[in-house]
C-alpha cells in the first residue's frame, strides 16, 4: 500500500501559487519558473507538460493581479510593453505548434539551460544600475519614475531595441514550450542589456505575461494537457493572494536584493532540471 504524501497536493498548489505571486510582484516573473517545478514534483504528481499547462493559468492570474495595483504605484512602461507584446505573442503562437513534437525531457533541458544562462547575466550585473542624469533625452520609449531605494526620480532610456524585440519573441516561444510567463527572460535582459531599471522591467513584464500566455494556454488545452482544473484553480487563487503580499513588500526590498533573489531561484531551477532530473 502506498504511503500518503507528506503534504496534500491542494495545499502545495495553493502555497506554490502564493509564493509565485509574491515573486511576480517583486521581480516581475509570471511565476512559471517556480510553479512548473512545484507542480511537476512528487508532492503534486503532474507530468512536466501538465505542470506547464497549469502554470500558465497561474501566469494569467499574476498578470490580472497587476490590474488592481493603484495607479500611483504602477511602474510599467506601457509603450514598450505594447511593442514587445507584438513579438512575444507571435513567438508563443509559432512555438505552440511544437509542444507535442518533443519529449518532456527535451523541454526540461531547455528550461534548466535557460535558467543557468540568465542567472549568470544577473550575477555579472549585480551592482550596475540603469540611471541617466536628470533632463537627459529619454527617447520615444524611455521614462521616469520615483525610485523606492533613493526617494529620487530616476530617468532611463531604452537601449538596443532590436535585442529587446528578439528577447520578447524568444520569451513568447518559451512561454508556449515550458510554461513560464516569459518574465524570467524579459526582466533580466531588459535590465542587463536594454537599460531599463529592474523595477520598471519587472512591472512591464507582469503587464505583458498574461497576454503572452493566452495563445500558449490555448495550445495546451487543445493538446489535452490542461486536465486538472482543480489544481490550476488553486494555483491561481494562491497567485492572487501572494501578489498582494509581494506588492506590499516591494517598496522595502532593495534592487540588489531582488537581483540576488531572482538569480538564486534560477540556479535552484537549473540544478533541479539539469542535475537532479533524468
Amino acid at each position: 500500500m502506498l504511503a500518503e504524501p507528506a503534504l496534500p497536493a491542494d495545499f502545495v498548489a495553493l502555497l506554490g501559487g502564493a509564493v509565485a505571486g509574491c515573486l511576480g510582484a517583486l521581480v516581475g516573473i509570471g511565476g512559471g519558473v517556480l510553479l512548473v517545478p512545484v507542480l511537476n514534483s512528487s508532492l503534486v504528481g503532474m507530468t512536466f507538460r501538465e505542470a506547464t499547462a497549469a502554470s500558465l493559468v497561474g501566469v494569467l492570474a499574476t498578470s490580472s493581479s497587476a490590474a488592481v495595483v493603484p495607479i500611483g504605484k504602477r511602474l510599467h512602461n506601457a509603450r514598450l510593453a505594447l511593442l514587445l507584446l507584438a513579438f512575444s505573442v507571435t513567438g508563443a503562437t509559432v512555438a505552440g505548434r511544437y509542444i507535442t513534437s518533443y519529449s518532456d525531457r527535451t523541454f526540461q533541458l531547455i528550461f534548466g539551460t535557460l535558467a543557468v544562462v540568465i542567472a549568470g547575466v544577473m550575477f555579472v550585473r549585480l551592482n550596475r544600475r540603469n540611471v541617466m542624469p536628470q533632463g537627459a533625452d529619454i527617447g520615444t520609449l524611455g521614462g521616469r519614475f520615483l525610485d523606492f531605494d533613493t526617494g529620487e526620480e530616476v530617468v532611463y532610456r531604452v537601449k538596443r531595441l532590436p535585442v529587446a524585440l528578439a528577447v520578447s519573441f524568444s520569451a513568447g516561444a518559451l512561454t508556449a514550450l515550458v510554461g513560464i510567463g516569459g518574465g524570467i527572460l524579459i526582466v533580466p535582459m531588459l535590465n542587463s542589456l536594454c537599460g531599463v531599471p529592474l523595477r520598471v522591467a519587472a512591472a512591464t513584464s507582469v503587464f505583458m505575461v498574461g497576454v503572452t500566455a493566452v495563445p500558449s494556454l490555448t495550445f495546451h488545452w487543445a493538446g489535452g494537457f490542461l486536465g486538472d482544473f482543480h489544481i490550476a484553480g488553486l494555483t491561481a487563487l494562491g497567485v492572487v493572494i501572494g501578489y498582494q503580499v509581494g506588492l506590499a513588500l516591494s517598496p522595502r526590498a532593495s534592487v540588489q536584493w531582488l537581483k540576488v533573489l531572482m538569480a538564486s531561484i534560477l540556479v535552484a531551477v537549473a540544478v533541479r532540471y539539469l542535475l537532479l532530473t533524468k
